[in-house]
């Protein structure tokens, strides 16, 4: 799953007087208010460019689509769960290096919980994103599968790293939409539990081929 570390405040509207949007992060918290209000297939790019107080030009300077908005900086963020992965040692058992880099991965700050939340249902929950996030969760699961097949000996592309990477994306989404039910979970302690249940669910053999 994606997680974007947020550290600025939203920019106001683009009525007069109000400052313009001047970032990814801005423009991200300026669309999701819009999304709330009037929903996410019924606003467009105009009326976000607009709240913000940018044009529509500079609007895709920041983001490809509409539908990336709620992705926020995914692929930097993949990336450092790459790294995360191949800094694990190896004398950690594979399903316990994903658990600490998926946990790390989806580790948000209290202050910006809420923004995450908007977020993930928004990603999960919007009908319109559904087939966006599938090629989301594509990229996902090859850096997932990757780790495994250089773990297992096998090619990325084999079935057990398949099988792998398949199956930790179901039990983070599970996690995902418990968490989202429940404002009071912590979801940290749900997708480790989640990746836990898992590993016990594979064989040992799993991390012992070298």
């Amino acid at each position: 799953m994606n997680h974007v570390t947020e550290t600025k405040t939203a920019a106001a509207g683009g009525q007069p007087g109000r400052r313009r949007a001047t970032s990814r992060v801005e423009l991200e918290h300026v669309a999701f208010g819009l999304f709330a209000e009037k929903g996410f297939e019924r606003t467009t790019v105009d009326d976000i460019a607009a709240a913000a107080g940018i044009g529509r030009r500079t609007f895709f300077r920041y983001f490809p689509s509409k539908n990336d908005i709620p992705w926020g900086a995914f692929e930097l963020e993949l990336e450092r769960m790459r790294v995360r992965l191949k800094a694990c040692p190896r004398e950690v058992p594979l399903m316990d290096a994903i658990r600490l880099a998926l946990v790390d991965f989806n580790r948000v700050e209290s202050a910006q919980i809420p923004w995450h939340r908007r977020r993930m249902e928004l990603i999960l929950r919007v009908p319109a994103l559904v087939a966006h996030s599938t090629l989301r969760f594509a990229a996902w699961r090859a850096v997932v599968a990757e780790f495994a097949a250089e773990r297992t000996g096998q090619r990325p592309d084999a079935l057990a790293p398949q099988a792998i990477a398949h199956a930790v994306l179901g039990v983070a989404v599970a996690a995902y939409e418990r968490w989202l039910d429940d404002s009071g979970a912590d979801l940290g302690v749900l997708l480790d539990s989640a990746v836990r249940e898992l590993g016990a669910a594979f064989a040992d053999g799993w991390h012992s081929v070298s």
